[in-house]
């Protein structure tokens, strides 16, 4: 196998839900799986935690199809945008269509009556996203449409957080509240209000008030907070830990420089190794000359530019030998350091760990 691998402890994605479940209690938990388990690898993470899940959450309708060809029984909701000739494909595999515009209601409608099966829908609500959804404002005509469709089956009804990751809960209390306007139509009109979802992981953290019926987490369901300033009111730890070994040692002169661009050299004899793995395989190339990584349990410089299939890493006047293990994520590097290092988000860092990185599953 190739030396460069994802290793997924199981066991604490399975702890993490746990601690989600009894924080968000008696509201269902639906983690979402999309962009292949956040990196972590979809076919071990979906049939692993699904006796432990509710619902499962992805964002395309191929990725729900894939769930159910790994065997996945449990309900899967498609949370992304889809287009009308997609909808044959929600009831050739049991998937639950995200119902975000009134074409799209009608249209699903008229498909289910077509083929005399019933075609479960989530109503999508947009109260601040300003991404998909029919807005709150114009969401009464919306519901009294899904009211009179006789062929769906219309088992829930959500919305969105734009900003809850943050201190300042002001905008997600606003679309909060907007959300619960929009539910008191179904009570102004005597009809039974569906499973209502709204948090995403920072709404678990900081809007306990919105967990409702279900909840929908994303990095918190992989031990990662989202974003710095989120209470950590939930206690998840992180499921990866990216490994490689030492594949090149030498010593380096000053004068030469290392990789392209010549944007780093020693200023006195120093041990450099060679990691192989690169930007093909997720190690961000705007990392170069930040990053750091541990080796041979010590933590080192990451130096010179990051190639697409190796980088360099100056172990100074210490000494490694080929073989020798290399720890880029976990264990004393964690995915904030890899954010900060790349000037991105967390969710970018672990859905941007390539297919072509191998992932064992603890």
């Amino acid at each position: 196998m190739r030396p460069t691998y994802l290793e997924v402890n199981l066991a604490q994605l399975k702890q993490n839900v746990e601690a989600i479940r009894a924080h968000v209690a008696p509201a269902k938990v639906m983690p979402m799986v999309k962009a292949n388990a956040y990196g972590h690898g979809i076919d071990g993470v979906a049939p692993f935690i699904e006796p432990f899940v509710d619902y499962l959450g992805v964002a395309l309708v191929e990725e729900g199809i894939h769930l159910r060809q790994l065997g996945i029984k449990k309900p899967i909701l498609v949370a992304g945008g889809i287009l009308i000739e997609q909808l044959p494909l929600f009831l050739e595999h049991d998937l639950t269509l995200t119902a975000s515009s009134p074409e799209l209601l009608a249209a699903a409608d008229e498909m289910a009556e077509s083929t005399r099966k019933q075609l479960k829908v989530h109503l999508k609500i947009d109260t601040g996203m300003e991404r998909v959804g029919v807005r709150d404002y114009e969401a009464e005509s919306f519901l009294l449409k899904s009211f009179a469709c006789r062929h769906l089956s219309l088992e829930g009804i959500y919305t969105h957080l734009a900003n809850s990751e943050t201190p300042d809960r002001k905008y997600s209390v606003m679309q909060l509240e907007r959300f619960q306007e929009v539910l008191r139509i179904y009570e102004k009109n005597s009809v039974p209000v569906p499973i209502r979802h709204v948090c995403n992981s920072g709404g678990i953290l900081n809007l306990p008030e919105a967990h409702f019926d279900m909840v929908r987490p994303g990095v918190l369901f992989y031990g990662v907070y989202p974003g710095r300033e989120a209470l950590r009111s939930v206690n998840v730890k992180p499921a990866l830990t990216w490994r490689s070994r030492v594949a090149y040692s030498k010593v380096t002169l000053p004068g030469r420089p290392v990789s392209y661009g010549s944007l780093w050299q020693a200023e006195s004899p120093a041990r450099i190794v060679t990691i192989p793995c690169g930007y093909a395989d997720g190690y961000f190339r705007r990392m170069t000359n930040q990053a750091q990584v541990i080796v041979k349990g010590k933590k080192y410089p990451q130096v010179g530019r990051i190639c697409m299939d190796q980088f360099m890493v100056n172990l100074g006047a210490d000494h490694a030998e080929v073989g020798d293990e290399a720890i880029l994520l976990g264990e004393g590097v964690t995915v904030e350091d890899l954010a900060a290092w790349a000037g991105t988000n967390e969710y970018e860092v672990m859905t941007n760990i390539s297919a072509r990185v191998p992932r064992v599953f603890l």
